[in-house]
């Protein structure tokens, strides 16, 4: 650590390192040195540190004694990069020398740097951020989207437009990535019969993990191919195709550029499926073997991700459109258009089946997994007709539950409380049920009120933002009445109108004497999902019925900063997909971890997850026939369940005001969760059943993998 640099270049290679997203000290620390600014900058340490004089940190230092905080943080900083002593250095020394290469199409790391959309995002910025916890050898690779996703407006008539704004590069904590000679790397990518087209990247330290995000946008690509990479999720089949060429075939061959090798290949579902591809392409080549050969041995080092048990969610491209961009790779490995297409059809004679990326994921790698226990039977179903020979039970497709990284969602009133009675050490036994024991020491009205305080942050949140309820006026939040809060990507599975479906019970249920409740919500529809937007628009308009009382809360432009407060601060978190179309749907994890509880549908995560006491379960495991008699029985249960258990247990309180049944289960979600659903255990489970046995080149163990709640108590 160089002793003699100023207070203003020490923050400046704090914020140069995204370690400070999960690092409430070091947040403290730039928020202390300007609040108003610090808003005004979106959270960005970059921006804000540019806006910023350097005599000012000086000044504004020595006012408030900052700079024993600082010295502190960037030592702290120093001392995370420089240890030694990680799961990862003891457990993964096979993989010291060639990395995992984690591809996802998104990375959502903190609202400062919007080129995400949603949950896969999330998880992936969660998955970086604890491998480096962890010391994981990993490197992250997506695409930087100069246009990030759409910002949300709604408009007088409850209709929501979009627009888009331009990321400013010189405010975001990314250099570009150079070769050996300090000169920006450069990839080609044959396309169609002209030029081909030229890649570059940018490179951001994520901890110890690094992260390599692949832009189009470079001197010598035509006007219409510098515009590939500008929008997530955006443009028609051809450019969503080149899209996912370029994060699959330009991903591995920015890794040889960058002088990185890796040992294992994770492709987090179908849009970085061609790396697997090209990484076999080059083994092909460099080994003279035939293409099936060099297919068959990359699948031995690759894992493959599934995250959605919905039909549509898998990319499917038409024949002709695939053998226009990727004919050169087929005319390369010496194989006919139809064997290259073959890969992507579950039934390779079938020259009329869309070509779809999952199928190739599925068939590339030895590997493969859904995010959730009931996602892998789901999973199992789907794709069982690629093993037509096996029953359902023995599809070599297994399941890793998704996790959250703790240090990113918890709010530091409860993080605070449990160094306290856990102890300072306590995140790194956090995977151990024994650690989680400790939470029943914890006196009821210290938990609740650590709790209150964090959610009297959240209501002030939601003051301070763009809020529509009611007539637009800004809503009298209360801390004293039950919070209930669903924030999510609006979406018809996902059921954002279920609670609404019967006006008169809800009216009933929020202006009920003394015990009434309040509902915030939050969510985008994509921006081609008239359907979605209809939904809202509807949940919009009953906001305005008087019987509510601006009990109806929306707020515009849901985002990770958003997110973050609203998981945080509520007293319940409300989930409505319909069965089984939620693949794990982490949300409500981050809410266990802050004393929120879980209203949910028993889907994804939840239905590994609840045990009767520790939380709310909606409906029962089983799906009904008619997906309109689905809802109706869901919508019923759900009134019953707040109505009759939610409600009562939230005011039932004793003279203290103290409801002590309520948090008691607060508590008991904690001590039977928290262990598990983390990804610290994610990581290490990813670790063992996947990338250590791939990494060695070992036969696939399928479907042998497995890991359930069950298993892991």
């Amino acid at each position: 650590m160089d002793n003699s640099q100023s207070l203003a270049a020490r923050l400046h290679q704090l914020a140069w390192n995204l370690w400070w997203t999960w690092q409430p000290v070091v947040v403290d620390i730039f928020r202390d040195l300007d609040p108003s600014l610090w808003r005004q900058q979106n959270h960005n340490p970059i921006a804000f540190l540019a806006a910023l004089p350097s005599e000012r940190i000086e000044e504004r230092a020595a006012e408030i004694a900052l700079e024993s905080r600082i010295n502190s943080a960037f030592r702290q900083l120093d001392e995370y990069l420089r240890e030694r002593h990680t799961f990862g250095a003891s457990a993964c020394s096979i993989l010291q020398r060639s990395p995992v290469a984690y591809f996802a199409a998104e990375f959502a790391l903190h609202e400062s740097i919007p080129i995400y959309c949603g949950g896969l995002g999330v998880l992936a910025g969660d998955h970086l951020k604890a491998a480096s916890d962890l010391g994981v050898p990993l490197v992250g690779i997506g695409i930087f989207y100069a246009h990030g996703y759409f910002r949300q407006l709604i408009n007088e008539s409850g209709w929501q437009e979009e627009s888009h704004g331009q990321v400013d590069l010189h405010m975001l904590p990314l250099r570009r990535a150079v070769g050996r000679y300090g000169r920006p790397v450069l990839i080609e990518i044959p396309v169609d019969d002209g030029p081909p087209l030229l890649v570059g990247a940018w490179r951001a330290e994520v901890g110890r993990a690094t992260l390599v995000l692949l832009d189009s946008d470079v001197e010598g690509n035509s006007p219409a191919n510098r515009a590939l990479t500008a929008h997530l999720y955006g443009g028609d089949d051809r450019a969503r195709l080149l899209q996912e060429i370029i994060l699959g075939v330009g991903g591995i061959r920015m890794l040889g550029a960058l002088g990185m090798q890796p040992g294992v290949l994770h492709l987090n579902e179908g849009h970085s499926v061609l790396a697997a591809v090209e990484m076999a392409r080059q083994r092909k080549v460099a080994a003279g073997v035939a293409f099936a050969t060099a297919h068959r041995d990359v699948s031995i080092r690759t894992v493959f991700t599934t995250h959605t048990p919905v039909p549509a969610g898998h990319d499917r491209f038409a024949p002709e459109l695939v053998i226009r961009h990727l004919g050169w790779l087929q005319r390369e490995v010496g194989i006919s258009p139809e064997e290259l297409l073959a890969l992507g059809r579950v039934n390779p004679d079938d020259r009329s089946e869309r070509f779809c990326m999952t199928v190739v994921g599925l068939k590339s790698a030895r590997y493969a997994n859904a995010v959730s226990a009931l996602h892998g039977h789901v999973t199992r179903q789907m794709w069982q007709i690629l093993w037509p020979r096996r029953p359902e039970s023995e599809v070599p497709i297994g399941h890793i539950t998704n996790g959250i990284h703790t240090s990113s969602w918890l709010a530091p009133p409860m993080s605070a409380l449990y160094a306290r009675r856990i102890g300072p050490d306590w995140q790194r036994q956090m995977c151990g049920p024994e650690t989680w024991e400790m939470i029943e020491a914890i006196t009821n009205v210290e938990f609740w009120e650590a709790h209150q305080a964090v959610k009297r942050r959240m209501l002030n949140y939601v003051h301070r933002h763009h809020v529509k309820g009611g007539d637009r006026a800004v809503p009298a939040i209360e801390a004293n009445v039950l919070t209930l809060v669903f924030a999510r990507r609006i979406t018809e599975y996902k059921r954002p109108g279920l609670l609404f479906s019967d006006p008169d019970r809800l009216a009933k249920l929020v202006n009920a004497p003394d015990r009434g409740v309040q509902i915030i919500m939050a969510g985008k529809a994509h921006p081609h999902d008239d359907y979605a937007k209809r939904v809202l628009q509807k949940v919009l308009e009953l906001a305005k019925d008087t019987r509510f009382r601006e009990r109806i809360i929306f707020v515009e432009d849901y985002d990770f900063g958003m997110a973050r407060h609203l998981v945080q601060g509520c007293d319940v978190w409300l989930n409505t997909p319909r069965r089984p179309f939620e693949a794990c749907g982490t949300s409500g994890q981050k809410v266990i971890l802050n004393g929120g509880l879980n209203l949910s549908v028993l889907d994804g995560w939840w239905a590994e997850a609840y045990d009767g006491e520790n939380g709310f379960a909606i409906g029962e495991d089983y799906v009904h026939s008619d997906p309109a008699a689905q809802d109706a029985r869901d919508a019923a249960s759900l009134y019953d369940v707040l109505e009759n258990q939610v409600v009562p247990l939230y005011y039932h309180r004793d003279a203290t005001q103290v409801p002590h049944a309520w948090v008691e289960r607060m508590k008991h979600a904690l001590v039977t969760l928290a262990a598990y659903f983390n990804a610290d255990r994610m990581v290490r489970d990813y670790v063992r059943e996947c990338y250590l046995p791939a990494a060695g080149g070992v036969p696939c163990a399928m479907p042998g993998m497995r890991s359930s709640v069950l298993a892991n108590r």
